[in-house]
């Protein structure tokens, strides 16, 4: 749907054939065919994240959307990909994950929801602060990874005991969703961490992200970059402000505490994907 007035790009234009790449013998790299149909995509994908902002600020308001409502949707959504075996073990390493924030906000003394699942999106928590000052958020947004990784880790001596791979690929999934939700952007929980050290990484972990929709194209990818460019313009315009950089004044204690554990969870889930990862042999299918 466009606004009236409002021009939009033509999708169904034709890309020339063969490759695209140095080297492969076109004269002149047509860049309009392939960023015209991403800048239709991206206008769709904001309009889309716009409303679904709006939908998640209701939905907290409709006792319909419970925790317990909303787990059992993502796990009949995930059931269609990979089976309800499969589902029920994700969805409670999500739970596990949000918990985590959940604990933590509460810890420093502030109210936040029972976390609801939103299918394909992962979940969320509610909280009307993330924490008096950076060193604050940055212990709500590495709570998450922390339970996460220590939830799915438990699910080694159980694939063990069992011998049952269902377990391992768990624990492999768990592991790569701790690992990727510590990526420096906002409003992944690695951007939260960057908030008590250096908001610069900010951009690091932005131009990352941005290359992986380009590598792995996806729409959920796509949503994070959106919000993520909106909130760390907002707050980098908002930077010098008395309040900022009081909320982002943090002791260098707290600073080497939030760097140890991030690099930490970034070794060790690294290292737990390697020892869960499962060599699959698709020729003998």
């Amino acid at each position: 749907m466009t606004d009236s007035g409002q021009q939009t790009l033509d999708l169904r234009q034709p890309v020339p054939d063969g490759p695209i790449h140095p080297g492969s013998g076109r004269k002149r790299f047509e860049w309009r065919r392939i960023f015209a149909p991403l800048g239709g995509l991206a206008l769709l994908a904001a309009k889309f994240g716009a409303k679904l902002k709006a939908l998640l600020i209701l939905l907290p308001k409709i006792k319909l959307f419970s925790t317990s409502a909303t787990m059992l949707v993502s796990i009949a959504a995930y059931s269609l990909i990979w089976g309800w075996k499969f589902a029920v073990g994700f969805v409670a390493l999500l739970f596990v994950h949000e918990m985590g924030h959940v604990i933590q906000l509460r810890r420093e003394g502030l109210e936040a929801s029972a976390p609801m699942f939103i299918p394909f999106l992962g979940a969320v928590v509610w909280a009307k602060s993330l924490g008096d000052n950076a060193a604050a958020e940055a212990r709500v947004g590495l709570a998450g990874p922390v339970l996460g990784s220590l939830g799915t880790a438990a699910l080694i001596p159980i694939a063990d005991a069992t011998g049952n791979d269902l377990f391992r690929a768990l624990a492999f999934t768990g592991f790569f969703l701790n690992l990727f939700n510590l990526l420096p952007v906002l409003p992944l929980d690695g951007g939260r961490a960057m908030a008590a050290l250096s908001p610069w990484m900010w951009f690091v972990g932005f131009a990352g992200l941005v290359a992986m929709v380009f590598v792995f194209p996806n729409p959920i990818l796509l949503l994070i970059v959106l919000f993520g460019a909106m909130e760390t313009w907002r707050r980098w315009k908002e930077r010098k402000s008395p309040a900022a950089q009081e909320y982002y004044k943090v002791s260098p204690r707290d600073r080497f505490l939030v760097a140890a554990v991030y690099l930490a969870l970034v070794v060790l889930l690294a290292f737990g994907m390697s020892e869960t990862h499962i060599e699959r042999n698709f020729g003998d299918v």
